[in-house]
């Protein structure tokens, strides 16, 4: 079921904990032996466990304390929360609930119509134990593999659909820094809501049709591993180069059409409407603080925040993610105090909230629904 686990430590520079992040988003089998390893309380493989538990916790820890001013600062904003009127926080509320619909809707088309049920079940309680646990990307995945399978969904099928869903999100999360680079480029713009909506919907539309065409084609998919491959191998020539970039983004793409099937145009409008709506909840945070600066910048910083939360040094990115984005966002122009206010209110819809929401989920999965037959369509 699972591939051979990769090597429990980030080692090197960022560039090294980086690639290994994106390995490890990539490699959801290999996530879920990992995860099950954790998970399975029986007592041969303890010693194992309790080590790769404690190294985590070690590299966590450490973490955390380094980035520990930026995580206080954020925290001690919470107060001025009341500075926002309760219609935009329902507003935040809502957008967050939309982007977890289409994370639910990406995998419940991934799963070949499995009943919502599990699918928002298993999703809510994954994600929350990724987001507390140190390394909990692959417990996260492995909790939601067992209780989908628990649900009565067949071990294979439910592998092949998290994995497509898993590397379908994290495609558009690689190429968002890349969409914003023409919303920068349209120089000074006006800076109100309307116009950072606009350039937004571009943007995700742009970003729809360019994965229908890497989905549909060969030739582009080749040339970007290319070029990426060229790249990565001439910035770091101490290590070891890769040879097969684009043969294995072909692959991958191909191994995705085959679990999708027909109906990969609606996984890839919910693959996009998750940063959509999450970019859009960020929109309306700053929007509500009077403190939108130019909307292409914004997109920037939300880029910048999405790429942090893959170095799985602290769990969800925390830390790294409140430092960065609140940076990013004081360089678009949004004031220093403001920019820590908004950082701190967008992460208590996109990652605070979120928390208790797992044990709706283990709610949910109590009395687990029989999983209907797959039909394509």
């Amino acid at each position: 079921m699972a591939d051979a686990p990769r090597a429990e430590a980030p080692s090197g520079g960022l560039g090294d904990r980086l690639e290994q992040a994106i390995e490890h988003r990539a490699d959801l089998p290999g996530e879920v032996a990992r995860g099950e390893q954790e998970l399975d309380a029986a007592p041969a493989g303890s010693g194992k466990r309790l080590r790769r538990t404690a190294f985590w916790l070690a590299v966590s820890a450490i973490s955390l304390y380094l980035v520990a001013p930026s995580v206080i600062e954020t925290f001690g904003s919470w107060k001025q929360v009341e500075q926002l009127s309760p219609a935009w926080l329902a507003a935040m509320a809502a957008l967050q609930a939309a982007a977890l619909g289409c994370i639910w809707a990406l995998q419940w088309v991934s799963l070949h119509d499995a009943r919502w049920q599990p699918v928002i079940a298993s999703q809510l309680a994954g994600n929350a134990l990724a987001k507390i646990a140190p390394g909990g990307g692959a417990m996260g995945s492995a909790l939601q593999y067992r209780m989908l399978v628990a649900a009565g969904l067949p071990p294979g099928s439910t592998v092949s659909g998290l994995t497509a869903a898993n590397l379908l999100g994290f495609a558009v999360v690689l190429a968002l820094p890349l969409l914003s680079i023409p919303a920068i480029l349209r120089g000074n713009v006006q800076h109100d809501l309307l116009s950072a909506a606009e350039i937004g919907l571009v943007a995700l539309a742009l970003m729809f049709a360019l994965g229908a065409v890497l989905l549909t084609s060969d030739r582009l998919l080749l040339w970007i591993g290319r070029v990426v491959q060229a790249v990565r191998n001439r910035l770091r020539r101490h290590a070891e180069p890769l040879h097969r970039l684009p043969q294995r983004l072909v692959a991958e793409r191909d191994g995705i059409l085959a679990t999708l099937g027909p109906r990969w145009k609606r996984a890839l409008a919910a693959a996009v409407g998750r940063p959509a709506f999450d970019f859009a909840c960020l929109l309306a945070v700053l929007k509500a603080l009077d403190a939108l600066p130019r909307p292409g910048l914004v997109l920037l910083a939300y880029c910048a925040a999405q790429v942090l939360t893959q170095i799985p040094l602290t769990p969800g990115g925390l830390g790294f993610v409140e430092a960065g984005l609140s940076a990013t966002l004081t360089l678009a122009g949004v004031p220093a105090g403001t920019a820590v206010l908004a950082t701190f209110v967008y992460r208590l819809f996109a990652y605070w909230l979120q928390l208790p929401l797992g044990l709706v989920g283990l709610g949910l999965n109590v009395r687990p629904a029989r999983v209907r037959g797959p039909s394509r369509q």
